[in-house]
């Protein structure tokens, strides 16, 4: 295609990149087929296939269905839905551009955010005859959030209206006014009907009271930015190259500034400078290297460099801190619980991470700030995080790519939720770790024993308490040193603040872990007999603890047994209706997948299942 050797030539500021988004059917795809043929970009064997697709799938009746030439997926194509983003390269004689059509159903929202995470202006369409939806102000929120300030309103289906001027104007007034909430952006509104390409590429007779541009003389005139080029220099260490033992190189793709050889790079994880050496890429040696490359750098001297690192300007060096503060669009069927342990990916480093605090949920509707626990399947919220280690970023409004984040499902392995960092939170400066000369070794030798977490987990009734309760009495009888920390009693004082949400389970499960870990700090065997439902807490306590010093233990009674046992009756209770968020009824329990010790309390004694528990304490030789 010509437009390929005018950008090969040149570099972002040539390129647009924008996507399509906006509500359900609202054309996207039509758009952008449109937009392609009425500017020839479409070969006529591909345009001969679309022909015959459009008779197969087509919605046009006897005309061409512009919708499938990017709906290419075989679901999309039977659904008449967009699933999946499509990218689409394409130029005219002005400009080059590269548009993501994205879906528009809520339930890929990830993939909508996908395609504005690396577009500078957005088309957000919406039906003349249904108007703004809570969808279109979503995805007009989240491309704001993603730090796109320009926004095109494109009216469409504007001829199912009968072209009236009243309709668009209506349409245009209300998105204004919602996104005088979004800050500084830029929107343009244009009426369109996408199928028959009024407005598109061409002025439409059908609507001579609008006098503004066509969406593609807008797409021309658009100014677009520099990108990254002008930003300091930040280079995420994706891979140490170590061939053989003469050779050490860092390779990775330049997220913004230049670099060259002889100049200083700063190791964000060390603090330590270095210079750079050269700059190796496939096709040979560079004397600079930009925004966007992909290379090998290799220092002049020795230095402490691993994947995940941050290499940057030491004049404009990033934020590095364990804690910080961001927009987080949350994208699990699962609720975002603040205190679970999720694994937070920035750049090329990934460390586990928790949502220490949710300060707000957005109304996406009002762009109210509402107090709430948790955020659900496509809310946005703005969220404390605090980092196992240390991580460099720079805030999102100042560069994308090292600014934003994922989190992951610590089981599934799932994308949880994305972020965009704003600022970072420093802790108080006096706070250091005091070096004790007595620590639990020493404290444990005294009582002959070795420190360890015996945690009971099953649902309520199994018989953990019990058999807790009677371990501590067999384990004091035999001079060990123990503490037993039980669900109910804890609640009594250190959590009596907490319910029974799945975010104040979490809470409730962190402190007591908090609890065992200093309780292991004094030499103690800690039995703690908890529900403690979801499998991502109980490895939360087991992570705070030493390796071997945590003993999962499953008391395995069957839900049916623990309903007929029922000894304080809270079964009874929440049957009844009485008791909300009861595990195993309304609430669920995530069974162990490798607990230390599986018991049963069924066909045995409370004395038997204890046995069992103290042979494991003695092949471990923790007593």
């Amino acid at each position: 295609m010509a437009g390929n050797a005018g950008v090969s030539g040149q570099r972002d500021k040539d390129l647009l990149r924008f996507l399509t988004c906006g509500s359900v059917d609202d054309g996207k795809s039509t758009l952008i087929g449109r937009l392609l043929h009425d500017c020839a970009l479409i070969p006529d064997d591909q345009l001969a296939a679309l022909e015959r697709e459009s008779r197969r799938f087509g919605t046009a009746g006897d005309d061409v269905d512009f919708s499938l030439l990017l709906d290419g997926l075989e679901d999309e194509r039977q659904q008449r839905i967009t699933i999946d983003v499509a990218f689409r390269f394409f130029a005219t004689p002005e400009r080059a551009f590269i548009v993501a059509d994205t879906p528009g159903h809520e339930q890929y929202t990830r993939n909508m955010a996908t395609g504005a995470s690396t577009s500078e202006l957005a088309v957000i369409l919406v039906d003349a005859r249904r108007g703004v939806l809570p969808q279109t102000k979503r995805h007009a929120f989240i491309c704001s959030l993603l730090g796109i300030r320009q926004i095109v309103l494109a009216v469409n289906k504007i001829d199912l209206v009968g072209f009236e001027e009243r309709s668009f104007e209506e349409i245009a007034a209300r998105f204004s006014a919602f996104a005088v909430g979004l800050g500084n952006v830029s929107i343009r509104a244009i009426p369109l009907a996408a199928r028959f390409g009024d407005n598109v590429t061409a002025r439409s007779a059908r609507t001579p009271w609008y006098h503004g541009p066509t969406l593609l003389e807008h797409l021309h005139s658009v100014e677009v930015s520099a990108g990254g080029s002008k930003g300091p220099f930040r280079f995420p260490v994706q891979w140490v190259n170590r061939p053989n033992g003469e050779f050490r190189g860092y390779c990775g793709t330049i997220a913004s500034g230049t670099i060259a050889p002889g100049e200083e790079v700063l190791i964000t994880g060390t603090g330590r400078c270095a210079r750079v050496k050269e700059i190796i890429t496939f096709g040979g040696r560079l004397d600079r290297a930009f925004t966007g490359d992909a290379i090998t750098l290799t220092l002049g001297n020795e230095t402490d460099v691993a994947r995940g690192d941050l290499l940057a300007d030491p004049d404009a060096s990033p934020e590095f801190v364990d804690q910080f503060a961001a927009h987080v669009i949350w994208l699990s069927e699962h609720p975002l619980v603040p205190g679970r342990s999720y694994l937070l990916r920035i750049g090329t480093r990934t460390v586990p991470a928790t949502v220490t605090a949710l300060k707000h949920r957005i109304d996406v509707d009002t762009l109210a700030h509402l107090a709430d626990r948790t955020l659900e399947l496509n809310e946005i919220g703005f969220c404390n995080l605090s980092t196992a280690a240390a991580v460099a970023f720079d805030p999102f409004e100042v560069n994308r790519d090292t600014g934003s984040f994922i989190l992951i499902d610590r089981f599934t392995n799932q994308t949880a939720g994305a972020g965009m960092i704003a600022f970072g939170l420093r802790r108080a400066s006096n706070l250091q770790w005091q070096t004790l000369t007595v620590g639990r070794e020493q404290r444990a030798a005294l009582k002959d024993q070795r420190a360890a977490v015996l945690w009971f987990t099953g649902l309520s009734g199994a018989g953990k308490s019990t058999i807790a309760d009677l371990a501590e009495k067999k384990l004091l009888a035999s001079g060990r040193h123990t503490m037993l920390l039980d669900g109910d009693n804890v609640r009594h004082g250190l959590n009596r603040d907490l319910g029974f949400t799945d975010a104040d389970r979490v809470e409730n499960i962190r402190r007591v872990g908090e609890v065992a870990k200093l309780m292991t700090e004094a030499g103690l065997i800690v039995l703690c007999s908890f529900i403690s439902p979801f499998r991502a807490e109980r490895r939360m306590v087991r992570e705070l603890t030493q390796p071997t010093e945590f003993i999962e233990i499953f008391v395995d009674t069957p839900l049916d047994e623990c309903i007929r046992r029922d000894p304080k009756g809270l079964y009874a209770k929440a049957k009844a209706g009485r008791l909300e968020h009861f595990t195993g009824l309304d609430s669920p329990y995530e069974t162990p997948e490798a607990p230390e010790l599986c018991v049963t309390t069924i066909g045995t004694t409370p004395e038997n299942v204890v046995e069992h528990v103290l042979d494991e304490l003695r092949r471990r030789r923790i007593i």
